[in-house]
């Protein structure tokens, strides 16, 4: 419509009024933030990378995992746009820490297993939601707006419980852990809000375009709807299907993994430990935290079949695997990663191998550094 000027919403009231700082910071960070989104992986947002054997240790991973969650940081960019007012920003981020926190606490104590490739979709469809209301005009009535922030803020703890529950956490030590990882996700929440602001006032001298709240409104549609397409493109079969195990590979039963190992730092020092020696379990603690495939033997296997599993892990074609005996078990041979376990009664690598490349196949597998 000719003579026609979009104009972004005005904050009347000077009490009410976010400082410019602010604004900027907001729509400046909210920008850069999805530039991240340049690769595929980028879109798989909630890998906790590494381990811990503290409970302090949670602390630094929960800051770890926020400061490099895009998605995360987008959606709380995109809230602090939209808001418009320093009191009705802080509002609307509590709710949201409320529900992560909720969801976060809940699902992993209770052991809930929900789909994290439904999860993800879900919480790459919040930047969309935030995007779309941005670009229709601030809300009249913020009441529904708040509900859906608090709703959204359930989803995104569920991710954030789904690869926490992949370090294999400990019965007896869980709740600590899992307050502290917490714990850690708000204070790296909250420096990723101070630095916004801080990045964004220094950035908008020399971008001045981007203080446009429309175009950081619009990137988040984009930025959402590209995600949700990568995971749903690359992992079609998993975003719809439910958390379970195939009842068998091969020769060898496959269920939701049970077994834990003591948190360590650092790898193994080699990847295939012989009878009789010292497997050491922390380093195992660790690196199931980043994907890799643990196999355990009988220890009283057969020469030839303890050549056939020294030969599998050892093989570099195997990528990230390492394995040793295990004194007391029962079944010849398992093979176990961050969600399920192949229990082999007889040595079947040809199903341990599958077993493996399927789990390397899956976009879980690989962490989120």
């Amino acid at each position: 419509m000719a003579g026609f000027t979009l104009v972004p919403p005005q904050v009347t009231g000077r009490a009410a009024r976010m400082p410019a700082m602010v604004r900027r910071g907001a729509v400046i960070a909210t920008a850069l933030v999805i530039m991240l989104l340049g690769s595929g992986q980028a879109a798989l947002a909630h890998g906790v990378g590494g381990s811990s054997d503290t409970v302090g240790g949670f602390v630094w991973l929960g800051t770890k995992h926020m400061l490099a969650g895009w998605d995360h940081l987008a959606f709380v960019g995109g809230i602090l746009l939209l808001a418009g007012q320093v009191r009705r920003a802080a509002k609307l981020i509590s709710l949201f820490a409320l529900g992560h926190s909720v969801t976060l606490f809940t699902a992993t104590v209770a052991d809930w297993h929900v789909n994290p490739v439904l999860v993800d979709v879900v919480v790459a469809l919040s930047l969309v939601f935030v995007g779309v209301v941005g670009l229709r005009g601030r809300p009249k009535n913020w009441t529904w707006f708040a509900a859906a922030v608090l709703g959204f803020g359930l989803v995104h703890g569920l991710g954030l419980s789904t690869r926490l529950q992949d370090l294999g956490l400990p019965a007896d030590g869980m709740i600590p852990r899992v307050l502290a990882f917490n714990v850690g996700v708000e204070i790296g929440q909250l420096i990723a809000v101070v630095a916004m602001f801080m990045l964004g006032d220094v950035l908008s001298h020399y971008l001045p375009k981007l203080r446009n709240p429309r175009l950081s409104h619009g990137l988040l549609v984009t930025a959402g709807v590209v995600a949700a397409s990568i995971l749903a493109l690359t992992s079609p079969g998993e975003v719809l299907r439910p958390v379970q195990a195939d009842p068998a590979v091969g020769a060898c039963t496959v269920r939701d993994r049970t077994e834990t190992f003591p948190f360590g730092v650092g790898h193994p020092v080699k990847s295939f430990f012989e009878p009789g020696e010292t497997v050491p379990a922390t380093s195992f603690g660790h690196v199931i935290g980043d994907g890799y495939v643990i196999v355990t033997y009988r220890p009283d296997l057969a020469a030839d079949q303890l050549a056939q599993v020294r030969a599998f892990v050892t093989d570099p074609a195997a990528g990230r695997v390492v394995g040793g005996p295990a004194p007391g078990q029962a079944e010849a041979v398992k093979a176990v990663h961050a969600y399920n376990t192949a229990v082999c009664d007889t040595v079947d690598i040809d199903a341990v191998g599958q077993f493996t490349r399927d789990w390397f196949a899956d976009p879980r597998s690989t962490p989120a550094e």
